[in-house]
């Protein structure tokens, strides 16, 4: 009976923007030559299509907390600092969706101290990881399905102990749902 007074929130964002796309309003270089003839639009909608654009994040309650103070995941297989965000396109009575998740490398890790980028340690064995690493992806390939993970830590610098640490997990789960690519911000920077 109190469901009437409880008001759901969310830590996150959401907007919604109303999108109209008008190819006759292009630049001297983008028109067409005097010998290439005018194209015939089909439909009113082609000629300034619409589109409704949302884009909605929410942070989970799980493991929430400062940068630098709240790291890795814990016994559950919550890792600190996730984020789904969600981005919806309706055009033409078609809605079309993307998800994107993003949260703390799931393995038991932190950084001690409050200076700039303090240096990473792991604070469990691999072993102690298995279990937990796994609850995480159970929980992501249960929601979600199919998964791409993209790594984005810095693969030869201080945070080379936390990615390699990561890649052996990924491996040790063996899961045809998951592909892993690793990306270093630092060597296409």
């Amino acid at each position: 009976e109190v469901d009437f007074w409880i008001i759901p929130i969310i830590q996150g964002f959401v907007q919604i923007e109303e999108l109209v796309v008008n190819y006759n309003e292009s630049s001297d270089d983008d028109k067409s030559s005097p010998e290439t003839p005018p194209q015939e639009s089909s439909c009113v909608d082609d000629v300034h299509p619409t589109f409704l654009v949302a884009l909605i994040s929410r942070r989970s309650r799980h493991r929430a907390g400062m940068r630098y103070k709240r790291r890795g995941v814990d016994k559950n297989g919550n890792v600190a600092n996730y984020v789904e965000t969600e981005q919806l396109i309706h055009v033409h009575n078609h809605t079309l969706s993307y998800i994107q998740t993003r949260g703390s490398v799931p393995v038991f890790w932190s950084q001690v101290g409050y200076r700039y980028n303090p240096r990473p340690r792991l604070d469990k064995s691999e072993n102690e990881t298995v279990s937990c690493f796994r609850a995480h992806f159970e929980e992501q390939l249960k929601n979600y399905k199919k998964q791409v993970i993209i790594n984005l830590v810095d693969q030869t610098g201080r945070e080379k102990i936390i990615g390699d640490a990561y890649l052996k997990q990924v491996l040790l789960y063996n899961n045809a749902n998951l592909t892993y690519v690793s990306f270093d911000f630092h060597e296409h920077w």
